[in-house]
């Protein structure tokens, strides 16, 4: 393995037809980093990691993987990356073992070659060996994916939305098993519309619209929120959330879960006092049995405020 970056993309531009897919996208990944590309669907993600994994060639731009160009190199890479695609893409009708054999005969390897990197994963298949890959759960599905994008022993690992889909338990077993391969040095490039996956990754790029908005670690990104927060509950949400978008110091107000979460565009304005002049809103409003509460603000409340930044461009 290159002991430079990972990964190291420059001014990539992807479009298709009209519409501009990846925008002037510049970044790197650490050597054994867990990086997290986290946006919406529609952002770029996928056409993003169709290009870093030698699928798709892009208009402008350059992006390096393990220190060899993606389009140069394209034949020496495919055979250093390990890629999984955001929808399941193995044979429903062969079974667990039969597609992880399969997979490790296209790369000249065996399955027994492979066992110290793919046994974590591979503890919890090996039960379902004989049974076909189409009968599998969701979780299932995607640890054989993963299993099989491993079997070759890549210097680098590619999951575009690998949780999209799958329940709860499965998602935390899921990135679970990428902080085991974490551990062991491989670096991870992560895709996933889900925020709350971002806090495993040890940066993350939000994406919207083709273009990177903010690339740091999770915690510095949240902490980077510029205006007050708070968090407001009531009987009534619909109502609520109308009333705090007609507020005079509005700076945003969303849906979050059980509660509305509310921006104000004051910077540095006494949370007590904007906790007074809200609470006298909705009164007027008619609105009763509503608690306001100053929170600190979470990635997903970061990446809203700059995608309302960007609308407001």
């Amino acid at each position: 393995m290159s002991d430079g970056p990972a990964v190291e993309a420059r001014g990539l531009v992807r479009r298709f037809g009209e519409a501009e897919a990846l925008r002037e996208v510049s970044f790197e990944v650490g050597p054994g980093e867990v990086y997290g590309i986290i946006g919406p669907d529609g952002a770029g993600k996928t056409t993003l990691f169709r290009i870093l994994v030698t699928l798709l060639l892009p208009d402008a731009g350059t992006a390096r993987v393990l220190g060899r160009d993606v389009v140069k190199d394209l034949w020496d890479l495919r055979t250093r990356i390990g890629y999984m695609p955001g929808r399941f893409s193995l044979y429903p009708d062969l079974s667990v073992a039969e597609n992880l054999a399969f997979f490790a005969a296209l790369f000249d390897t065996t399955i027994a070659d492979a066992q110290a990197t793919i046994a974590p994963i591979w503890v919890q298949l090996e039960q379902f060996a004989g049974r076909r890959a189409g009968a599998l759960s969701g979780g299932m599905k995607q640890k054989l994916a993963l299993c099989c994008a491993l079997v070759h022993r890549p210097e680098i690992l590619f999951l575009d939305e690998p949780t999209t889909g799958v329940d709860a338990v499965s998602r935390k077993e899921f990135w679970d098993l990428l902080g085991r391969l974490r551990e062991g040095g491989l670096p991870i490039v992560v895709s996933t519309p889900y925020m709350d996956e971002a806090s495993r990754c040890d940066r993350v790029s939000l994406i919207q619209a083709g273009r990177f908005l903010v690339t740091d670690t999770p915690t510095e990104i949240s902490r980077g929120y510029p205006r007050p927060l708070f968090a407001v509950r009531g009987p009534n949400v619909l109502g609520l959330l109308s009333a705090l978008r007609r507020f005079p110091h509005t700076a945003g107000a969303w849906p979050f879960g059980e509660a509305l979460h509310y921006t104000d565009d004051r910077e540095g304005a006494d949370a007590e006092q904007i906790g007074r002049e809200l609470t006298a809103h909705l009164e007027a409003a008619g609105l009763s049995g509503v608690s306001i509460a100053p929170i600190g603000a979470s990635i997903e409340d970061a990446f809203m405020w700059r995608m309302a930044q960007e609308r407001a461009a």
